[in-house]
């Protein structure tokens, strides 16, 4: 598995070698959106902008907003770039633009399983990639929001938004940032009740690949894929995904500025 999450460096590298054009980039068409006005149908991605003030967390449209010309090249929409910060992950990913980069890295995408696994670093049972305890001897060992969420994240941790990778301290695996920073896609589609059928099977499963289609019941037809690790924006107060053992859940062709990926490489 990759030691960290991949750099806006090495995305920018891929595109050069291949012209590839990510999801945010692309035009939508009337054909994939039916039902949306002309005008929406613009090339963007999906932004987090802090509200002014403390606002009720029950309507993620507060602070979440469809930004034209957001894209892994300006994280912040129009007018932002990615000059000085070559060693942040790249951000605005869909799923197909992350398993593109792996192909063409000689890589694939983890499953689910795998990533748990390399996460948790031999510590078995325990709360998070580092043991049980969030801040160990007063120590921030990941990327997350301190603060008033969603309004002001306060940066406690030494970053408001997205930290560069190798920000904070490995697990015992030697891999970076499991915990916070960016959500990261995995191969397996997304179904609440995958790991439940497995347990009725009876037996151990060994190195599950994960469901063979996607189904969320919040929104039935919906293609989703696994996301896992939490982000910058984890906080108690909202999210706690930054826990090893928690899940995340994406459509297959959004992007945002807190989710990125890894990638992983098999050995022969």
């Amino acid at each position: 598995m990759d030691a960290t999450e991949v750099t806006n460096a090495q995305f920018e590298a891929f595109v050069k070698a291949t012209g590839y054009v990510t999801v945010a980039e692309r035009t939508p068409t009337r054909e994939e959106f039916p039902d949306a006005p002309m005008e929406n149908l613009v090339a963007g991605s999906v932004l987090f902008t802090p509200p002014p003030q403390p606002v009720p967390l029950d309507n993620h449209l507060q602070w979440w907003s469809y930004v034209r010309g957001a894209d892994w090249r300006h994280p912040e929409g129009p007018g932002t770039s990615i000059r000085g910060r070559e060693s942040h992950p790249v951000v605005h990913v869909a799923w197909e633009d992350a398993a593109a980069y792996a192909r063409w890295a000689g890589k694939r995408l983890p499953t689910e399983a795998e990533w748990e696994f390399a996460a948790r670093g031999g510590r078995t049972g325990e709360l998070f990639a580092w043991g049980n305890q969030m801040r160990p001897e007063g120590r921030w060992m990941a990327n997350s929001f301190q603060g008033s969420f969603p309004d002001r994240d306060a940066g406690q941790d030494g970053y408001k938004g997205i930290a560069p990778v190798k920000s904070f301290a490995p697990n015992a695996y030697g891999l970076f940032d499991m915990a916070g920073n960016v959500w990261e896609w995995c191969s397996d589609w997304y179904r609440p009740d995958y790991y439940d059928r497995l347990a009725k099977q009876g037996g151990i499963a060994i190195n599950p690949k994960g469901p063979t289609d996607s189904y969320d019941p919040v929104e039935p037809g919906v293609a989703k894929r696994i996301q896992r690790g939490g982000s910058y924006l984890c906080t108690d107060q909202y999210c706690t995904r930054y826990m090893v053992g928690t899940r995340g859940k994406g459509e297959v062709s959004s992007a945002t500025n807190h989710i990125g990926f890894r990638c992983v490489r098999e050995l022969r």
